[in-house]
């Protein structure tokens, strides 16, 4: 089976002034492939050019961490503020636009989720001072307790972003996506399995919309409007997996209503998989999204072949795929041809987080 005129996935979208090719792309994938000057290795930078000559609509870095004290999670991880990093990635972009697709910088910050000593000035910070029930699945101990971060603390991190956002805007790219998704710290704040401050920040979900809320405003204005501003949510963490970070539609539902009210362009949503039903509900994540939202919605989740790309495509506006397209370099290709494809396994992708060059 192959694309015809009437193709929704490889027909056309359009956010504001930028075009998508198609509806297909390179889902951001957090990597550990960074020296000390935190710019990524050459074959991770040539992986994401190599996706966008292959057909992808849009390419998304790896999580980009922001400040230097507190946002990194993992060893060995990006940033995008200091000159050179900006010029080591300003030829990526530049290649990646060249083949026709978008390119979109995502970054975060991981709060609680972080290993003892990876951050600069060995600070773990969170919303409250709380660790996950899982020990860190690298070092297998235990997470370190975090700092509940004080206002000082969340206007530092907060123009961390912005400077982040401004590194993205110089470097080219046609895009910023903010994370607020997979546990890490701006889904903290949105959580209350991880947010119980007494403040104005915690308590009700636009208590913890505050934060966020905030963040935006000082990313937005550094990002031109002929730019995409995207931000990234999910239900799941990285660890803890089996917790749900909202308690029923109604809550996520308030909280697709609040980002919906913000200067954002798009909603990247992150599921297990695209088709599970959520929340006790006959609906999936990206139709109880839909429901409170006329944002155009990326996913991504389990989605490995054509079929299951058209079925996504049918409560979204582009599909994102990770380990799909991480582990195949034609895996486009092979989903406008129809090919039988394989739904793979998160240890097969474990190659991101090796010294293995990547394909």
């Amino acid at each position: 089976m192959g694309a015809s005129k009437n193709d929704k996935l490889f027909s056309e979208l359009r956010i504001n002034n930028i075009i998508f090719k198609n509806r297909l792309g390179v889902a951001p994938m957090t990597r550990m492939s960074s020296g000390q000057d935190s710019i990524p290795r050459k074959d991770v930078l040539d992986f994401l050019v190599r996706r966008a000559r292959n057909g992808a609509a849009v390419v998304y870095t790896e999580a980009i961490v922001t400040d230097y004290e507190s946002a990194q999670g993992y060893p060995r991880q990006s940033r995008l503020v200091t000159q050179r990093q900006i010029e080591a990635w300003k030829p990526i972009v530049e290649a990646i636009k060249k083949e026709g697709a978008v390119a979109i910088m995502q970054m975060f910050h991981c709060g609680r989720v972080a290993a003892t000593g990876v951050n600069p000035a060995s600070r773990v910070i969170a919303p409250s001072p709380l660790i996950p029930a899982q020990n860190n699945p690298i070092t297998g101990s235990p997470y370190p307790m975090p700092d509940e971060m004080s206002l000082f603390d969340m206007q530092h991190v907060m123009w961390g972003f912005a400077d982040t956002a401004k590194g993205a805007i110089a470097a080219g790219f046609d895009g910023v996506e903010l994370h607020c998704a997979h546990g890490y710290l701006m889904n903290q704040f949105l959580s209350a399995y991880s947010n119980q401050r007494k403040d104005n920040y915690g308590g009700s979900m636009e208590n913890r919309f505050r934060y966020v809320h905030e963040v935006i405003g000082v990313v937005r204005k550094v990002i031109p409007q002929d730019r995409l501003f995207l931000i990234r949510i999910s239900n799941w963490g990285v660890v803890d997996m089996d917790v749900s970070l909202f308690a029923d539609k109604a809550e996520w539902q308030e909280m697709i209503r609040l980002f919906s009210k913000e200067p954002i362009d798009a909603i990247s949503l992150s599921t297990y998989d695209y088709k599970q039903k959520a929340f006790g509900t006959d609906k999936n994540m990206a139709q109880i999204t839909r429901e409170a939202t006329k944002l155009p919605i990326f996913i991504c989740g389990k989605i490995h072949d054509r079929l299951s790309a058209e079925e996504a495509l049918a409560d979204a506006d582009l599909v994102l795929s990770a380990k799909s397209i991480l582990l195949n370099p034609d895996w486009v290709e092979d989903v406008r041809v129809g090919k039988t494809l394989p739904v793979r396994k998160s240890e097969e992708a474990n190659i991101a987080y090796t010294d293995t060059p990547l394909a």
